[in-house]
């Protein structure tokens, strides 16, 4: 995503540009539920994507539910969810194919004064102006600039999935499936919100239900068990949701019977292939080296709370092609770009940290707890949660 946004912004500007895709196949499938915002909207439209249409699904409500169902917090909060696949589906159509290169696993990169080669392990090699890193929180680009740069763990687990229409409306009502739903439990949280069907279907009993829920998990021992296929062997990072051990899925479904509200538990029930995804974050103390500059996840991966993820991504795109506007010396660009994006994404950083800060079981103080008992006020979850308000503050 943050490579086509790239790609699409400097085309925009003259530039000739490749995009080289580490997957050998067509990326699909890639993820669920993104909530929208105004900045991204305004960033796609200068792009020459039209969002105007078959863009997501409108969701005017939020609320939180207690343990036995009850609303005890709304909130009127309109907002568009899309779909991963959608929005890479709008991005894809508008870059093209002729240079839009898959199977290119990036072995190394070097630069020189006036150019960058990228070698692939295919035994390739590109040469050009300028490298940009866009290759996600396993950034291989970032893994040679900032070697020492690694992901850190944020003590808890996100289960994620999706739940047809028609299967889940009969337990959870049209009136829930239509808003943006909250559940609270101590130390954790659920969320669901509809979203574009299978084939990015809206047409109503066609659509799905998005849910995500984020339940703590020690380092080490606890996270080990969960990453632990049904052959033994241990995953860093992920899992691949196939290899996923029929008992970890059983225990999860057990716990949500326990607390979650009812007919939020009955929706976990009714997804097939639930995934476990690991929540990190991960700061780069830079984004640019010379000809070569990193964006997206792969210079800052930002906890899902904030859900503006892909937002930043479009806005780091917008900034670096501007910054190379009438500036000779491509360095100097890269330096001016890096100094005004890695201000703004340590705010993201430190509130998506903020958000997630009471997603646990254990604090190290009674004042450690209270103030992240203030994050996980129903009223406050509603009010900051998939929302850029703190960067206008």
């Amino acid at each position: 995503m943050s490579g086509l946004l790239c790609a699409l912004n400097l085309r925009q500007r003259g530039w000739q540009v490749d995009v080289f895709e580490r997957s050998p196949v067509p990326l699909s499938g890639r993820g669920a539920g993104i909530m929208t915002h105004p900045e991204l909207r305004a960033a796609l439209t200068k792009l020459g994507v039209d969002c105007a249409n078959n863009f997501g699904v409108a969701v005017e409500r939020r609320l939180v539910l207690d343990a036995a169902g009850t609303a005890v917090a709304r909130r009127l909060c309109p907002q568009t969810a899309t779909s991963w696949n959608r929005l890479f589906e709008l991005l894809g159509a508008e870059f093209g194919c002729s240079h839009y290169h898959l199977g290119k696993d990036l072995l190394r990169f070097t630069q020189s004064g006036d150019a960058v080669e990228a070698r692939f392990v295919d035994g390739s090699g590109y040469e050009g102006s300028l490298l940009v890193g866009a290759d996600g929180f396993r950034s291989a680009v970032r893994g040679q600039l900032l070697a020492a740069v690694e992901p850190r763990y944020a003590g808890y687990v996100a289960w994620r999935g999706l739940a047809h229409e028609r299967e889940v409306v009969p337990v959870l009502g049209q009136a829930l499936f239509d808003a943006f739903v909250f559940s609270l439990p101590p130390g954790e949280q659920f969320l669901g919100y509809p979203v574009a069907g299978p084939n990015n279907d809206l047409r109503p009993q066609h659509k799905s239900w998005n849910i995500v829920w984020y339940r703590p998990a020690e380092a080490g021992g606890e996270l080990g068990e969960l990453l632990t296929d049904v052959s033994g062997r241990r995953h860093e990072l992920s899992i691949p949701p196939p290899l996923i051990r029929p008992s970890v899925i059983a225990a999860m479904r057990a716990s949500a019977s326990r607390l979650l509200p009812p007919r939020l538990a009955a929706v976990l029930e009714r997804i097939e292939q639930p995934f476990l995804q690991p929540i990190y974050d991960l700061e780069s103390p830079a984004m640019a080296v010379g000809r070569v500059a990193l964006v997206g996840d792969a210079a800052f991966l930002i906890r899902p709370h904030v859900g503006g993820g892909i937002a930043k991504a479009a806005a780091d795109a917008a900034v670096l092609a501007a910054a190379l506007d009438g500036e000779p010396c491509i360095a100097a660009a890269l330096a001016a770009f890096a100094a005004e994006r890695l201000a703004v994404a340590g705010k993201f950083i430190a509130q998506a940290r903020r958000l997630g800060s009471y997603l646990r079981y254990r604090f190290a103080s009674e004042a450690d707890r209270l103030e992240a008992a203030r994050h996980a006020d129903p009223d406050r979850v509603l009010a900051e949660t998939a929302l850029l308000d703190f960067l206008r503050a």
